[in-house]
């Protein structure tokens, strides 16, 4: 029989009680299975597998909390058993003192050996909700965010379609002369103090929230990109490819990678009451993300005054020229994982909010004044709204203006033909060196009709089968035919250079040959 004051074994408890009890955690476990499963279906139906991989990421993530949530409490008495030296016990603590009114066993045998418990049952039990916490806030919040900006971008679609009309055409057309200054674009960013390099970052900081993304520079830029990939093929749908390369980086966003784990446990050691950490911390991920809407908005500026600098007088519109010089180290991807960054710990910070006021209460010695709670909620809620309906989609579209161009350019049939393509290519080829190992033993000669794919390139486009195609970005080299037929090799294009190269016309052809 348990004693006075002690809680129940399962030696002590009805069978029924019990078996309730797993009854309802095994029907919660299936009915949230199930609606996973329910939107993998869901996105297949749509064609968007990138999103299925960011499901498949959310699911392992959700794995991996719940086996630390595992460990934690098969480790709880060893580690409570652990004994330190009651100095280093008594630093860096949340509340600036100890309670020693409620100890358990663990620790009241340290503490007659003059020691501390590194940490008690009790607060591995804690532990264990603050990681649950942490994982249902990451998850949810990344949602929010992801589904803010979609809903944003919406309005791309009817941008998108407008393209296609006559006036746009018309407003596009070479043949009609304009000053750089006098267009749509020119007007927006070649003002004087986005010329001078001091006024340039204040004005760009209050650009991205004054009309983040407007409708001018999303059809600049779209100029801009197909011009430098696909020569004036206006048929390209420059929104549907923009979300399927931000469904891509959706499967990043939702991730927990070892670094961010790191900063994790940093801002969990800042957390003592020395450091104040409650006047700064919050702040973090709100400056950190004003700065990259900054930079991102500074980076359609830059390009503006880089095109105008090469030519006043443009051609039917403002030509920008997509550049990785324009980010951060050369790196478009650099941006992503700051996002990263600042949405998971924001995510944290708000999870570890409500867990202090779920187990501590909301006026625990981690919020002793009011100015705390409201600091934490308004930055929390202020970045997760910025960063879904401001910086996603002003992300969006400036990373495609980088040198290389993304495999999301592609359908997900055409990739696949690609692929089938890809690999019996490799293996014509092998086939073909083993029958004649000499240079004679060219692309010309390996790729015959049977190896080809299904849809016609000029004489003068190869696509070099040897690069994987599931890269995040691919390469086209362009070969010029009289070179060619003079053994004279002609520089590669560089890295992602589409030019000339019709997608539009490759993808029913892709989709009859995945059919197959």
């Amino acid at each position: 029989m348990a004693g006075e004051g002690e809680a129940k074994s399962l030696e002590e408890t009805p069978t029924w009680a019990v078996a309730t009890v797993c009854f309802f955690l095994i029907l919660i476990s299936i009915f949230i299975e199930q609606l996973l499963h329910l939107l993998a279906k869901y996105f297949n139906k749509k064609r968007r597998k990138y999103l299925i991989q960011a499901l498949y990421k959310i699911k392992t993530e959700l794995m991996l909390l719940g086996f630390i949530s595992l460990l934690l409490t098969v480790l709880e008495k060893p580690v409570a058993n652990i004994c330190i030296p009651k100095s280093a016990g008594e630093t860096f603590l949340p509340c600036g003192g100890v309670d020693s009114s409620d100890w358990s066993e663990e620790e009241a045998k340290c503490a007659e050996q003059g020691k501390a418990s590194l940490l008690s049952r009790e607060g591995m039990k804690q532990l264990q909700y603050l990681i649950f916490v942490l994982a249902s806030f990451h998850c949810v919040s990344s949602i929010f965010t992801f589904g803010l900006g979609m809903a944003k971008m919406r309005r791309w679609e009817s941008w998108e379609a407008e393209t296609r009309t006559l006036d746009y055409q018309f407003s596009t057309d070479p043949r009609r002369f304009q000053l750089s200054h006098q267009t749509s674009f020119g007007k927006r960013h070649l003002r004087y103090w986005n010329e001078n390099s001091v006024l340039r970052w204040p004005a760009c900081f209050l650009g991205q929230f004054y009309g983040s993304v407007s409708k001018v520079d999303y059809l600049t830029l779209r100029h801009g990109f197909i011009m430098a990939h696909f020569d004036q093929d206006n048929s390209f749908d420059f929104q549907k490819y923009i979300r399927r390369a931000l469904d891509k980086d959706f499967g990043v966003l939702v991730g927990i990678s070892f670094w961010i784990w790191m900063f994790s446990i940093s801002f969990i050691f800042f957390n003592a009451h020395k450091f104040y950490s409650y006047y700064w911390l919050p702040f973090i991920p709100l400056v950190m993300l004003l700065l990259v809407g900054t930079k991102l908005q500074a980076i359609i500026t830059l390009m503006c005054l880089d095109s105008h600098d090469k030519s006043l007088v443009v051609e039917g519109t403002i030509l920008v020229r997509p550049s990785d010089h324009f980010f951060w180290f050369g790196r478009p991807k650099l941006l992503l994982h700051l996002i990263h960054f600042i949405l998971f710990q924001n995510s944290f910070q708000l999870a570890f909010f409500t867990w202090t006021w779920y187990k501590f209460g909301f006026r625990s010695c981690f919020h002793r004044r009011t100015e705390d709670i409201v600091i934490t909620l308004v930055t929390g809620l202020l970045v997760h709204f910025l960063c879904g309906y401001v910086t996603l989609p002003l992300y969006a579209l400036v990373t495609q203006m980088g040198s290389s161009m993304r495999t999301a350019v592609f359908t997900e049939n055409v990739v696949e033909g690609l692929k089938r393509w890809r690999a019996k290519a490799r293996k014509n080829l092998k086939i073909s060196y083993s029958a004649r190992p000499s240079l004679d033993a060219s692309v010309d000669t390996s790729l015959s009709l049977d190896s080809s794919p299904s849809f016609s390139l000029s004489a003068s486009y190869s696509i070099d089968p040897n690069p994987p195609l599931d890269r995040d970005h691919v390469t086209i080299e362009v070969i010029d035919e009289a070179k060619h037929n003079d053994e004279q090799p002609r520089e590669h294009k560089k890295n992602g250079s589409f030019e000339g190269f019709n997608v539009s016309n490759a993808a029913p052809a892709m989709e009859k040959q995945s059919g197959l």
